[in-house]
């Protein structure tokens, strides 16, 4: 089965604020078994404008990445997110 991923483009317009969001979508991650592959660090611009953080969460499956984001937990902490952040968000199926 292929894995599913997030992949986030997210410009924080408020980082302190922003660490509720992170903290309120903690248990949707561990429930629907998320695996961080890449959150900030150093972006090298090639194409495009990039998003000051980008981020590429792995799940088991497409499934469970799509499960994760309409958790009712995860719903919860998106009210959050987009009060301190603007950005894209895409589940993408792994190959």
């Amino acid at each position: 089965m292929a894995k599913g991923y997030w992949i986030a483009h997210m410009d924080v317009r408020d980082p302190e604020n922003y660490k509720q969001y992170v903290a309120k979508a903690k248990p949707a991650f561990e429930r629907f078994g998320a695996n961080f592959l890449a959150r900030g660090g150093e972006v090298i611009e090639c194409e495009g404008k990039p998003r000051s953080r980008n981020v590429i969460i792995e799940f088991p499956s497409l499934q469970a990445a799509r499960d994760c984001y309409n958790s009712p937990e995860y719903q919860e902490a998106i009210k959050i997110r987009q009060q301190y952040a603007d950005g894209e968000l895409m589940l993408v199926e792994g190959v």
